[in-house]
């Protein structure tokens, strides 16, 4: 089975997924997050979805719910690389940012996970 890769910048984890997910990928990517984020404890996790060219229901409520689990964690998240269709269609299914950040690219999703956090 393919996995998506995380990666560890110092004390965050870098999810770039690359192509657009099915339903049994995207379970096995929200459970090897949090199992990272168990073993490693990191300060942020980046989810960038730059390069995905569809987000279905399934897969924008498993990544809303893999923030808020990471949340509970103790790990602050961004979304970075949201295209205008991705962002328009999730307006329209409802979603909104609960829960997590988002960030124009991955340079900025750093950026701000670099520096401290504001209380909102």
């Amino acid at each position: 089975m393919d996995r998506i890769p995380i990666l560890r910048i110092r004390d965050l984890l870098l999810v770039s997924i690359q192509a657009d997910l099915h339903d049994i990928l995207v379970e096995q990517l929200q459970s090897d997050i949090l199992k990272e984020l168990e073993r490693k404890s990191a300060r942020g996790l980046v989810l960038d979805i730059s390069a995905m060219q569809v987000l279905d229901t399934y897969t924008a409520r498993a990544f809303v719910h893999t923030a808020q689990m990471a949340r509970l964690m103790g790990t602050r998240t961004i979304v970075s690389g949201m295209t205008p269709a991705i962002a328009l269609t999730l307006t329209e299914m409802g979603f909104t940012a609960s829960g997590f950040e988002t960030a124009l690219d991955l340079e900025s999703a750093l950026e701000a996970l670099s520096a401290p956090e504001m209380d909102l």
